[in-house]
């Protein structure tokens, strides 16, 4: 069984000392991991991570995930490679298909279907994989000789075919997930699902029953390689609580989620009570779905501090 993993995101920015006190505090408490999503409005994604490095000791960073339609595969090879070495090797590269209409919409970007969308991420992939593993581009070879600077490329060889930092594809559906399990080192599940009928980005949160199934449609796709797949989750809240039953129905009752308290309780992407009681459950969820890299949101960050102490040894 895998060792337990804690991540938390950046959700916004408001002076570069505080930022810098949040990734002190992101380390000391335990973490391993910072991530930064890609979504307008939210920081960019690969600036902070680079800071994040220089100020930290150990800490890793990442994307979860970037919107691959929102990029140009060579232009992201670039950004890639340059934050893989400006961070000594500490990057994680998640991609996903994106799944918020307006922010296409704002950016003048078209809003494929998702099959496109998916497409367009193991496109990436490959494109990536392809300016990592080349010799660079043959039109800079006579001012790389002159400079002495070879082509740009990660430090690390972990994922795209041993030529850059460790993949994670994150996501629901099937399409999605299909090429995480056949291309990605980390597969991140979704804990969103739209809700039918809805606008897009009008979204529940899976069950564990639903959780369940996703897990082992990723295990089914990935075939021989499913024991090596890391399996991710973002918890949507951490709420510590003597009584998670009466927390669980104030929820659904505040944000109008269409599932019982026993199913919300009994979902991988919450998690409600005592302390000593969520790290219960994060052992169980463990076992049963094989989440053993957990990301919570900056606002849940120090509730599950205390949690990753005494998972610290598992």
């Amino acid at each position: 069984m895998r060792p337990f993993r804690f991540s938390c995101n950046v959700r916004g920015l408001r002076s570069r000392d505080e930022f810098i006190g949040y990734c002190r505090d992101v380390e000391s408490y335990g973490f391993h991991t910072l991530f930064t999503a890609d979504h307008l409005g939210s920081p960019a994604p690969f600036p902070p991570l680079v800071l994040a490095a220089q100020v930290t000791e150990r800490l890793r960073v990442g994307t979860m995930v970037l919107n691959v339609p929102f990029w140009n595969p060579h232009l992201l090879a670039r950004e890639v490679a340059t934050a893989d070495v400006l961070t000594d090797g500490r990057l994680e590269l998640g991609l996903g298909a994106g799944h918020m209409k307006w922010e296409f919409d704002a950016a003048g970007l078209p809003w494929q279907p998702l099959r496109e969308r998916v497409s367009a991420v193991e496109a990436t992939l490959d494109e990536l994989a392809d300016v990592f593993g080349g010799g660079g581009y043959p039109e800079r070879r006579k001012l790389e000789e002159l400079t002495g600077h070879g082509p740009l490329k990660p430090v690390q060889h972990a994922g795209l075919n041993k030529t850059g930092p460790p993949i994670i594809v994150g996501g629901t559906g099937d399409r999605i997930l299909a090429l995480a399990a056949r291309r990605a080192d980390i597969v991140a599940v979704g804990g969103l699902k739209q809700i039918p009928g809805q606008p897009p980005g009008t979204f529940t949160i899976l069950t564990g029953a639903e959780a369940d199934e996703r897990v082992a449609y990723i295990r089914a796709q990935a075939g021989p390689r499913a024991g090596d797949l890391e399996l991710h989750v973002l918890i949507q809240a951490v709420v510590v609580t003597p009584d998670r039953r009466a927390a669980a129905a104030e929820m659904i009752s505040e944000d109008g989620f269409e599932m019982t308290p026993d199913e919300l309780l009994d979902s991988p992407f919450m998690v409600f009570g005592t302390v000593p009681e969520i790290a219960v459950q994060l052992r169980e969820r463990r076992e049963r779905f094989g989440f053993s890299y957990l990301t919570v949101h900056e606002p849940s960050m120090a509730a599950l501090a205390p949690v990753i102490d005494i998972l610290r040894e598992d």
